[in-house]
């Protein structure tokens, strides 16, 4: 499990990173124009937050994988962290509309790429905490 564990703390720092290409990838000088100010920026800003706390998500994987598995009190944060990404899979299926990724090959691509990695997460941490 230190693998497994070490293997995401990468793998969510590199989807940390991501977010940065977001606003040209999406096109958001264009897109957002016609928002109010104040949901512009909350776009801006939640954006930057959920990439911060992902990072550290990732993180704490690849620092403390030992502490993760070990102690009671990584074992509850792992119990969250399943729930958090089991969530993020109940919205990755039912919650973002199929008309944007079907019959398109990179984002149909993207939504299976995503599916399988929320399961992998959730997965790995319940494994920790029920171990």
């Amino acid at each position: 499990m230190i693998l497994q564990l070490k293997i995401i703390g990468i793998l969510l720092s590199l989807l940390a990173f991501i977010h940065i290409g977001f606003p040209n990838y999406f096109n958001w000088k264009k897109e957002l124009k016609s928002m109010s100010l104040i949901n512009q920026q909350m776009m801006t800003v939640h954006t930057f937050f959920i990439a911060l706390v992902v990072f550290l998500i990732g993180l704490l994987c690849f620092t403390s994988a030992n502490e993760l598995i070990e102690t009671n009190f990584g074992k509850r944060i792992s119990l969250g962290l399943g729930v958090f990404w089991c969530i993020r899979l109940i919205f990755q299926l039912f919650v973002y509309s199929p008309k944007l990724w079907r019959g398109k090959k990179f984002e149909t691509s993207m939504h299976i790429i995503f599916t399988i990695f929320w399961i992998y997460l959730g997965s790995v941490f319940f494994i920790i905490f029920f171990k």
